[in-house]
Protein backbone atom coordinates (compact mmCIF):
# COMPACT_ATOMS: atom_id res chain seq x y z
CA UNK A 1 0.00 0.00 0.00
CA UNK A 2 1.02 3.57 -0.87
CA UNK A 3 1.61 6.31 2.32
CA UNK A 4 -1.62 7.26 1.66
CA UNK A 5 -3.49 4.11 2.64
CA UNK A 6 -4.50 3.09 -1.45
CA UNK A 7 -2.64 1.17 -3.54
CA UNK A 8 -3.27 3.77 -6.68
CA UNK A 9 -1.22 6.17 -8.47
CA UNK A 10 -3.98 8.79 -7.63
CA UNK A 11 -4.92 11.27 -9.74
CA UNK A 12 -2.36 13.97 -11.70
CA UNK A 13 -0.31 11.10 -11.80
CA UNK A 14 1.40 11.80 -15.22
CA UNK A 15 2.41 15.31 -14.14
CA UNK A 16 4.41 13.66 -11.39
CA UNK A 17 7.44 15.76 -11.08
CA UNK A 18 5.53 19.03 -10.82
CA UNK A 19 7.61 22.03 -9.31
CA UNK A 20 10.55 19.82 -8.01
CA UNK A 21 13.88 19.38 -8.91
CA UNK A 22 13.59 16.65 -12.03
CA UNK A 23 16.74 15.58 -10.89
CA UNK A 24 15.54 14.59 -7.44
CA UNK A 25 14.09 11.01 -7.12
CA UNK A 26 11.52 10.33 -5.24
CA UNK A 27 9.19 7.49 -4.31
CA UNK A 28 6.95 8.22 -8.16
CA UNK A 29 10.62 8.73 -9.87
CA UNK A 30 10.12 6.40 -13.34
CA UNK A 31 13.72 4.49 -12.91
CA UNK A 32 13.21 1.30 -13.12
CA UNK A 33 12.90 -0.55 -16.17
CA UNK A 34 10.77 -3.62 -16.87
CA UNK A 35 13.10 -6.28 -16.01
CA UNK A 36 13.95 -4.99 -12.58
CA UNK A 37 10.41 -3.65 -11.94
CA UNK A 38 9.92 -7.86 -12.27
CA UNK A 39 12.52 -8.77 -10.08
CA UNK A 40 12.03 -6.51 -7.39
CA UNK A 41 8.08 -7.23 -7.06
CA UNK A 42 8.49 -10.53 -7.77
CA UNK A 43 6.23 -11.32 -10.66
CA UNK A 44 7.59 -12.03 -14.48
CA UNK A 45 7.41 -9.30 -16.59
CA UNK A 46 4.82 -10.19 -19.06
CA UNK A 47 2.83 -9.98 -15.68
CA UNK A 48 3.61 -6.62 -15.35
CA UNK A 49 2.45 -5.96 -19.17
CA UNK A 50 -0.71 -7.42 -18.52
CA UNK A 51 -1.35 -5.59 -15.22
CA UNK A 52 -0.87 -2.41 -17.16
CA UNK A 53 -2.89 -3.55 -20.46
CA UNK A 54 -5.63 -3.74 -17.32
CA UNK A 55 -4.84 -0.35 -15.80
CA UNK A 56 -3.69 -1.88 -12.53
CA UNK A 57 -0.62 -0.46 -12.87
CA UNK A 58 0.38 2.27 -14.93
CA UNK A 59 3.87 2.84 -15.16
CA UNK A 60 5.37 5.93 -17.17
CA UNK A 61 6.86 5.67 -20.91
CA UNK A 62 10.01 6.69 -22.05
CA UNK A 63 9.95 8.27 -25.50
CA UNK A 64 10.38 4.93 -27.30
CA UNK A 65 7.09 3.58 -25.53
CA UNK A 66 9.41 1.55 -23.25
CA UNK A 67 7.70 1.29 -19.84
CA UNK A 68 9.80 3.02 -16.38
CA UNK A 69 8.13 1.79 -13.04
CA UNK A 70 8.49 3.78 -9.62
CA UNK A 71 9.21 2.58 -6.08
CA UNK A 72 5.04 3.61 -5.56
CA UNK A 73 4.74 1.27 -8.85
CA UNK A 74 6.80 -1.57 -7.68
CA UNK A 75 4.64 -1.11 -4.10
CA UNK A 76 0.94 -1.38 -5.87
CA UNK A 77 2.83 -4.30 -8.35
CA UNK A 78 3.06 -6.02 -4.71
CA UNK A 79 -0.26 -5.26 -3.17
CA UNK A 80 -2.30 -6.43 -6.43
CA UNK A 81 -0.66 -9.34 -6.32
CA UNK A 82 -1.10 -9.68 -2.53
CA UNK A 83 -4.76 -8.98 -3.24
CA UNK A 84 -5.04 -11.48 -5.54
CA UNK A 85 -3.08 -14.55 -4.13
CA UNK A 86 -4.06 -13.76 -0.39
CA UNK A 87 -7.31 -12.41 -0.86
CA UNK A 88 -8.40 -14.32 -3.66
CA UNK A 89 -9.63 -11.29 -5.40
CA UNK A 90 -10.05 -11.37 -9.44
CA UNK A 91 -8.19 -8.39 -11.20
CA UNK A 92 -11.18 -6.83 -12.42
CA UNK A 93 -12.26 -6.70 -8.53
CA UNK A 94 -8.60 -5.49 -8.05
CA UNK A 95 -8.95 -2.75 -10.49
CA UNK A 96 -12.57 -1.55 -9.06
CA UNK A 97 -10.32 -1.27 -5.61
CA UNK A 98 -8.07 0.74 -7.05
CA UNK A 99 -10.24 2.59 -9.16
CA UNK A 100 -12.27 3.14 -5.59
CA UNK A 101 -9.51 4.29 -3.61
CA UNK A 102 -8.39 7.06 -6.17
CA UNK A 103 -11.72 8.48 -6.05
CA UNK A 104 -11.93 8.50 -2.19
CA UNK A 105 -8.18 10.12 -2.53
CA UNK A 106 -9.28 12.65 -4.90
CA UNK A 107 -12.62 13.60 -3.35
CA UNK A 108 -10.74 13.99 0.27
CA UNK A 109 -7.90 16.36 -1.55
CA UNK A 110 -11.64 18.10 -2.84
CA UNK A 111 -12.72 18.52 1.15
CA UNK A 112 -9.62 19.76 2.47
CA UNK A 113 -9.28 22.44 -0.41
CA UNK A 114 -13.25 23.14 0.11
CA UNK A 115 -12.76 23.47 4.00
CA UNK A 116 -9.77 25.69 4.00
CA UNK A 117 -12.26 28.08 1.62
CA UNK A 118 -14.65 28.04 4.02
CA UNK A 119 -12.12 28.67 6.60
CA UNK A 120 -10.85 31.49 4.94
CA UNK A 121 -14.32 32.73 4.32
CA UNK A 122 -14.47 32.59 7.98
CA UNK A 123 -11.54 34.94 8.73
CA UNK A 124 -12.69 37.12 6.68
CA UNK A 125 -16.15 37.77 8.01
CA UNK A 126 -14.59 37.70 11.52
CA UNK A 127 -12.64 40.76 10.07
CA UNK A 128 -15.04 42.56 8.36
CA UNK A 129 -17.05 42.67 11.24
CA UNK A 130 -14.56 43.89 13.64
CA UNK A 131 -13.92 46.57 11.24
CA UNK A 132 -18.07 47.13 11.78
CA UNK A 133 -17.51 47.27 15.68
CA UNK A 134 -14.92 49.12 15.81
CA UNK A 135 -16.83 51.97 13.35
CA UNK A 136 -19.33 52.39 15.68
CA UNK A 137 -20.21 56.14 16.83
CA UNK A 138 -18.74 56.13 20.77
CA UNK A 139 -20.92 59.12 21.42
CA UNK A 140 -23.79 57.15 21.63
CA UNK A 141 -25.05 55.86 24.58
CA UNK A 142 -26.23 51.96 24.02
CA UNK A 143 -30.32 51.79 24.80
CA UNK A 144 -30.56 49.78 27.63
CA UNK A 145 -34.23 48.51 28.09
CA UNK A 146 -35.96 49.70 31.36
CA UNK A 147 -36.67 46.75 33.91
CA UNK A 148 -40.59 46.31 34.67
CA UNK A 149 -41.42 45.95 37.94
CA UNK A 150 -44.97 45.74 39.52
CA UNK A 151 -45.05 48.58 41.60
CA UNK A 152 -48.20 50.54 41.11
CA UNK A 153 -48.01 55.04 40.25
CA UNK A 154 -51.07 56.41 40.52
CA UNK A 155 -51.79 59.61 38.84
CA UNK A 156 -53.55 62.13 40.08
CA UNK A 157 -54.25 65.60 38.47
CA UNK A 158 -53.52 68.40 40.41
CA UNK A 159 -56.78 70.59 41.13
CA UNK A 160 -56.93 74.16 40.23
CA UNK A 161 -58.55 76.56 43.49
Amino acid sequence: MSMDGGIGGGPGRGARSGSRNPYQLTEESPVYVISVAAELSGLHPQTLRQYDRLGLVSPDRTAGRGRRYSARDIEQLREVQRLSQDQGINLAGIKRIIELENQVAALQSRVAELTAAVEGAAAVIQQREAAVHASYRRDLVPYQDVQHTSALVVWRPKRDG
